[in-house]
C-alpha cells in the first residue's frame, strides 16, 4: 500500500519528529521563525521546510506583518489528530486499571490484612 504524501496528510506530517517539535513550540503563542531556530536549534532552512509542509495540510498558519512572518498552531486542524490518539490514551488506562488491579489483588494474597484473617 503506497504511503501518503508528507505535504497531503497531516497524520503524515506530524510523523517527522521535528514537525512535532515545531508545532509543540507553537502550542502556546505564534512565532517567527528565528525564534523557532533559536529555541529547538535547528538551522533555518529545516525550519523553513518543515513549516511549509505544516501549513500544507492545514496544521500551522502564518501571519504577515510588514516582512515578518508569524507562525501559530492551527487548533481546528490539529482536533483529528488528538481525537485519534485519545482513542489509545483510554486504552491504555483501561489496561493500566487492570494491572493496577491484578497487583493489588497478588499483593492482598502475599501479605493478608491481619485484621480479616480468621481466627482459629
Amino acid at each position: 500500500m503506497a504511503r501518503a504524501a508528507t505535504t497531503s496528510d497531516a497524520f503524515n506530517a506530524v510523523a517527522e519528529p521535528r514537525r512535532r517539535e515545531i508545532l509543540s513550540y507553537l502550542a502556546l503563542q505564534e512565532r517567527p521563525v528565528g525564534d523557532i531556530v533559536t529555541s529547538l536549534s535547528l538551522d533555518q532552512p529545516s525550519v523553513s521546510k518543515h513549516l511549509r509542509v505544516l501549513r500544507s495540510v492545514g496544521l500551522v498558519r502564518v501571519r504577515c506583518d510588514g516582512r515578518h512572518k508569524y507562525y501559530r498552531t492551527n487548533a481546528e486542524a490539529i482536533r483529528p489528530l488528538h481525537e485519534w490518539a485519545g482513542t489509545f490514551e483510554r486504552f491504555w488506562q483501561h489496561q493500566l486499571l487492570n494491572v493496577k488491579k491484578l497487583a493489588e489483588e497478588r499483593m492482598s494474597k502475599l501479605n493478608p490484612d491481619p485484621d480479616t484473617k480468621e481466627k482459629s
